[in-house]
C-alpha cells in the first residue's frame, strides 16, 4: 500500500497496459486511478469498512478525475453485508424535475458529449453518498472528505491519458466561460506532468465536510446551483432538489448453472440484460462453442442486440407495470435462442456481405452513440467518437463486506457549467426512445432506466466475484461473464479477451482488432461484416474486479489493462 499523497499520476507506470493480479490479501480495492485505490486502502487500514472506503474514494475520484466523474453526477451501489448476510442496492442517478420542460443549454455537435444534447438534471451524487453514509459508514463524515479536499487544494499531476481526454472533450467542457476557467486555468489545458487542482472546489468540499452532504443538496451550494439554473432559464426550486430521493432497491438475483448472479434491478437494466444474454447463450449451447470463433461472435452479436431491444420494455417499476420475471423466464430464453439460431444462413453469404454491408448500411440510434468502428481491411485502430466513461470501484474489507459501485459525471447538473468549483455534464437520458439504454419518464419520483454494471457472482449464496466497468457497459459485463461462466476463463483472462458491440443495423459488428483473418472470412459467410476498434479500446471499458481464487479461496483483485486502473490490497 502506498501513501496516496505521494503518487504522481503522470508517471508512465500508471498508463494503460498489462496489469498484475493481486492475490492473497485480507482487504482489496480496485479503481481506475492509483490515488483513489490507495485512498480506499488507507481508509480500511485505519479501521474503516468497505463503505467508508467507497465514500472517500468517490469524493477523491471526483477531485482528481473531473474528466470522468464529478460531485454532482450519479452514484449506484451494490453490496454484500457480511454481518446481515444480505445484499443491498442503491440507485442515485440524477433526476428530472416532474413539472419543467427539458433544458438543453449546449447545442448538438459541440463535442462528443453533445452528440445527443445532454439535459439538465437534479444532481444524484451527494444524495447517494448521504444515503450510504447513514446506513453503513463508521467513520466521521468530515474524515472521509479530507483526502478530496487535499487533492483539490494541492492538485494532481496530469497524466498523458487525462490530457488526451481533455482535448477529446474540449468543445463541450469549454463551451461556457465557467468551463474554460475551470479546465483551462492558464488559458490552456494543463500539460502532462503539470499540476491541476481547484481552490474553489477545495472550498466547496471544505463546506461539504463541515456541513455534511446537505450543503450540496439544500445548503449553500444548492442555492448557487439553483440561481445559476434560473439565470439560464431552467426554473428549478429548492423543492426540486429533494423531489426524488435516492432509492434503496432489492437487487435482482438469478441462477446460471452452479452460480447465482446478483445485479442491479430495475430501473437499472443491467440485471435483466444479463439474465437475457446469459440465458439465451446458455440455450444456444455456448459452452460447446470455441471462444472467439465465428460462431461465438455470431451468437454474441445477435444476443446483445436482441437483449437490448427487449430491455426497452422495462423501466422504473414505480412507473410501468411490467413483470421482471418475464425477462428471467427460461422458456422465453429458449424461444429467443431459436430465433437467433434461425438467423444462421443455409448458404454462403460472403458476396452478399461484401456488396451490401459496411458503411452503406443503416445505423441504429444506440449505435450512433456507441461508435461505428472502422473497416478491418486494411486493419487499423480507431478512436471511437463516444464519451469516455465513468468510474467503477470494487472493494472488499477484512470483515467480508463486498462493495461494487459506480460514480460518474453522467446525469448530474447543468451541461457544461461549473458552480463553486464543481463541473457538470448533465444527462444523456432521453424520453420515449426504447432502443436507448438511458431512457426516462418525466413524473414525480421516477428514476432513469440505465445500464450501469455493478454485478456479483455467488456460489452457495456467498460472493466469489464482483465486477463492473464504465465504457460501453451496455454490452461489456455480459461478455466478461460469458468468458468466466461458460468458457471457464480466469478473471483476468476473461477481462483481457477482445470485446465487441452488439450487431448493428446494416449487418456489421464492431470488435477490438484482435480477430484472425480466417474468422473474419467465416463471419462474412455468416452474413456479418467485421469492423474494428482499437486493439485495446478504452471505450470498451475498464473493469474493476475483486474475487476469490477458485482453488485456494484467497481474496484477489485486478484492474483492466485498457485504462489506468490500479488494484491492490492489504496483506
Amino acid at each position: 500500500m502506498m501513501n496516496p499523497r505521494e503518487i504522481n499520476l503522470s508517471d508512465p507506470k500508471w498508463l494503460p497496459g498489462e496489469k498484475a493480479v493481486i492475490k492473497g490479501v485480507k482487504a482489496s480495492a480496485s479503481s481506475d486511478n492509483a490515488v483513489v485505490t490507495h485512498t480506499m486502502l488507507k481508509v480500511m487500514a485505519e479501521g474503516g469498512n468497505a463503505v467508508d472506503a467507497a465514500i472517500a474514494g468517490c469524493m477523491v475520484q471526483a477531485a482528481v478525475e473531473p474528466y470522468m466523474t464529478n460531485h454532482t453526477g450519479t452514484v449506484t451501489f451494490l453490496c454484500y453485508n457480511a454481518k446481515e448476510d444480505k445484499y443491498y442496492q442503491l440507485d442515485s442517478m440524477g433526476t428530472f424535475p416532474s413539472d419543467l420542460p427539458a433544458h438543453m443549454p449546449v447545442p448538438q455537435g459541440m463535442g462528443v458529449y453533445a452528440t445527443i444534447p445532454p439535459r439538465s438534471v437534479i444532481p444524484g451524487f451527494m444524495p447517494g453518498l448521504k444515503a450510504l453514509y447513514e446506513k453503513f459508514a463508521t467513520k466521521p463524515w468530515a474524515e472521509l472528505c479530507e483526502e478530496a479536499i487535499w487533492w483539490a487544494e494541492n492538485g494532481h499531476h496530469v497524466s498523458c491519458f487525462e490530457f488526451e481526454l481533455n482535448v477529446f472533450e474540449e468543445d463541450f467542457v469549454t463551451f461556457f466561460p465557467e468551463g474554460r476557467a475551470f479546465y483551462m486555468p492558464n488559458g490552456r489545458f494543463p500539460h502532462v506532468g503539470e499540476k491541476f487542482g481547484s481552490k474553489e472546489m477545495a472550498e466547496t468540499l471544505g463546506k461539504v465536510a463541515e456541513e455534511g452532504p446537505d450543503y450540496m443538496i439544500t445548503g449553500g451550494w444548492a442555492e448557487a446551483f439553483i440561481e445559476k439554473a434560473n439565470d439560464m432559464g431552467w426554473m428549478i426550486t429548492k423543492e426540486h432538489m429533494t423531489e426524488t430521493p435516492a432509492r434503496w432497491i432489492e437487487p435482482l438475483r438469478f441462477k446460471i448453472g452452479e452460480y447465482e448472479i446478483v445485479s442491479l434491478a430495475p430501473p437499472q437494466q443491467q440485471g435483466i440484460f444479463l439474465a437475457l444474454v446469459l440465458g439465451i447463450l446458455e440455450k444456444l449451447g455456448i459452452k460447446k462453442v470455441k471462444p472467439y470463433s465465428a460462431d461465438h461472435i455470431f451468437y454474441m452479436a445477435h444476443t446483445l442486440k436482441l437483449a437490448q431491444t427487449i430491455c426497452g420494455y422495462s423501466s422504473d417499476p414505480e412507473v410501468l407495470s411490467f413483470e421482471v420475471n418475464t425477462f428471467l423466464d427460461g422458456h422465453f430464453h429458449e424461444s429467443l435462442a431459436r430465433l437467433i439460431e434461425g438467423m444462421k444462413p443455409k448458404v454462403d453469404l460472403t458476396n452478399h456481405t461484401r456488396f451490401t454491408t459496411g458503411f452503406g448500411g443503416g445505423v441504429s440510434f444506440l449505435d450512433r452513440f456507441s461508435g461505428a468502428g472502422k473497416m478491418p481491411t486494411p486493419r487499423q485502430n480507431s478512436h471511437q467518437d463516444q464519451p469516455t466513461g465513468s468510474c467503477e470501484l470494487s472493494i472488499v474489507d477484512s470483515e467480508g463486506n463486498w462493495v461494487q459501485m459506480m460514480n460518474t459525471l453522467q446525469s448530474g447538473g447543468i451541461p457544461g457549467q461549473v458552480v463553486k468549483g464543481i463541473p457538470m455534464v448533465g444527462s444523456h437520458a432521453v424520453p420515449n426512445v426504447q432502443s436507448s439504454h438511458m431512457q426516462y419518464y418525466q413524473t414525480k419520483g421516477a428514476r432513469i432506466r440505465c445500464v450501469i454494471g455493478n454485478t456479483m457472482v455467488l456460489k452457495d449464496g456467498k460472493p466469489v466475484m464482483q465486477l463492473g466497468t464504465p465504457g460501453n457497459v451496455h454490452v461489456s459485463v455480459a461478455q466478461v461473464l460469458c468468458n468466466y461462466l461458460f468458457f471457464g476463463m480466469e478473471p483476468y483472462e476473461a477481462v483481457e479477451a477482445p470485446r465487441m458491440l452488439g450487431l448493428q443495423e446494416g449487418g456489421s459488428i464492431v470488435i477490438e482488432d484482435r480477430i484472425p483473418e480466417e474468422v473474419q472470412k467465416e463471419l462474412m459467410a455468416l452474413g456479418l461484416q467485421m469492423k474494428v476498434s482499437g486493439i485495446w479500446d478504452y471505450h470498451m471499458g475498464s473493469f474493476q474486479i475483486c474475487y476469490l481464487d477458485k482453488d485456494t479461496g484467497e481474496l484477489c483483485t485486478l484492474a483492466d489493462p485498457r485504462r489506468c486502473g490500479v488494484a491492490d490490497g492489504i496483506k
